[in-house]
């Protein structure tokens, strides 16, 4: 049941009845450590049946040899030792493999039954942690809410998840293609803002800041303009007047006209600078509300605010500024990811400490929040946890058969060379107390 490498006893695997050393050592460290520890505590477990048989044979021989009847009490603990040893041995091995190599039925065990154990695996998972009244009760005992509130409510906490969060948002940029985010803004938000028809809402939006009379400081602003503009530009002013002035006119004649005409502008853009109920203002405001209810219902207005939409986008400028919007977002949300001094990153910390802190001291927002997750949670497990089991069961099955038997044995077979010990220790007490209780009756 051993054989000898390098001057050191290993333990062995019978299949076939030849010996087969144990797997070479690899993969983790871990792993290593738990096969150092199966092949040691399966050599103490031999060394236990070594021992029984040793023994046995001894007092047989001393016994022939005329020792002392004291001895049989010994050779029986020792025989029934080694037939406790042997049958543990059989069990531990029929999990595994076939003892000796010997089909016995009802050996192997896990080997063929392994897709019969993910099965019931994933049915056990299922029924007993996978169902709604479970995670609702566990979601309720744990108080997630209140639990997340504390941790965001740190600041170093709220900083390390603001950083996560901005790697996220940084990597889901990256990975995006800008032709395809390109084309889903022109797809989506450049269609959706030329598609309908800009008269009557645009109508309807002028309406109402005409009627409230909001457009008023805009107006202010074109009568100031207006204003500098006549006081600035004099010579202009007679310039004009002197190129429309007939040839025969005398030069003094077109200068002292022209000043009058521009004294006679500058007092009109004075009075409109400065009369808020000026003719003039008054005139531009019923132009400018009768202009707006044109864009609602003149077919003729509202077919030519069509003509002007689509100058406007299809502009050289207007497309360009569609083309780089994306490249510029692109560029500012990873900048802004990226450091975290800016703005979005601060507003995002002060954000999950501000959730944090209500979680903390809301009781009905953490009650809320608390439901949302158990709801969250009880829908998934009602209709998914067959699909989650599945995930047990379809990964059992596509494991090799040996190799599972083998990691099994590697994760629990150190614990179960215990019972090979402890039945060759009870094996031996057992026969001892047999062969003692038969010896003074009979």
């Amino acid at each position: 049941m051993e054989q000898l490498t390098n001057g050191k006893a290993e333990p062995a695997q019978l299949t076939g009845g030849t010996a087969r050393l144990a797997d070479p050592p690899g993969g983790s460290a871990a792993e290593e450590e738990k096969r150092r520890a199966l092949r040691k505590m399966k050599l103490v477990a031999l060394s236990f049946l070594i021992g029984a048989s040793v023994i046995f044979l001894v007092t047989s021989w001393g016994l022939a040899q005329g020792w002392p009847n004291w001895v049989e009490y010994v050779r029986a603990a020792a025989e029934a030792g080694m037939v406790g040893a042997l049958a543990d041995w059989f069990a531990v091995t029929a999990l595994f493999r076939h003892p000796l190599g010997i089909k016995i039925p009802h050996t192997a065990i896990i080997p063929h039954k392994k897709d019969v154990l993910g099965n019931s695996l994933g049915d056990f998972v299922g029924a007993n942690f996978l169902s709604e009244s479970v995670v609702r009760d566990k979601l309720k005992r744990v108080g997630v809410a209140r639990r997340l509130g504390e941790w965001l409510a740190q600041p170093d906490n709220a900083e390390r998840a603001s950083h996560e969060i901005a790697n996220a948002m940084r990597a889901a940029v990256k990975v995006l293609r800008d032709e395809d985010v390109q084309a889903i803004l022109e797809q989506t938000i450049v269609r959706r803002v030329v598609g309908p028809p800009w008269g009557p809402p645009l109508g309807k939006v002028l309406a109402g800041i005409f009627a409230d009379g909001s457009h008023h400081k805009l107006v202010d602003l074109m009568c100031d303009r207006a204003y500098e503009w006549v006081r600035d530009n004099h010579s202009t002013m007679l310039r004009v007047v002197s190129d429309r002035a007939p040839t025969w006119s005398p030069k003094f004649v077109d200068e002292m006209l022209a000043d009058k005409v521009y004294g006679e502008v500058l007092s009109f853009a004075w009075a409109v600078k400065t009369d808020v109920n000026h003719p003039m203002r008054l005139t531009l405001d019923k132009f400018l509300g009768e202009f707006a209810q044109d864009l609602q219902t003149d077919p003729d207005v509202m077919a030519r605010a069509e003509q002007v939409k689509s100058q406007v986008i299809q502009h050289g400028e207007v497309q360009k500024l569609i083309g780089t919007a994306w490249a510029s977002m692109k560029e500012m949300l990873l900048a802004a990811a990226e450091d975290p001094s800016s703005e979005l990153r601060k507003r995002m910390r002060e954000g999950l400490r501000s959730v944090g802190q209500r979680l903390i001291d809301d009781d009905s927002m953490r009650t809320k929040v608390d439901g949302w997750l158990e709801g969250a949670a009880a829908y998934l497990v009602t209709h998914y946890s067959r699909e989650i089991t599945t995930i047990i069961t379809d990964t059992v099955e596509r494991w090799d058969a040996e190799e599972t038997s083998r990691k099994i044995e590697l994760q629990v077979g150190r614990d179960l060379q215990f019972i090979r010990i402890n039945g060759t220790v009870v094996g031996a007490l057992a026969g001892l107390a047999i062969y003692s209780v038969a010896h003074l009756l009979f």
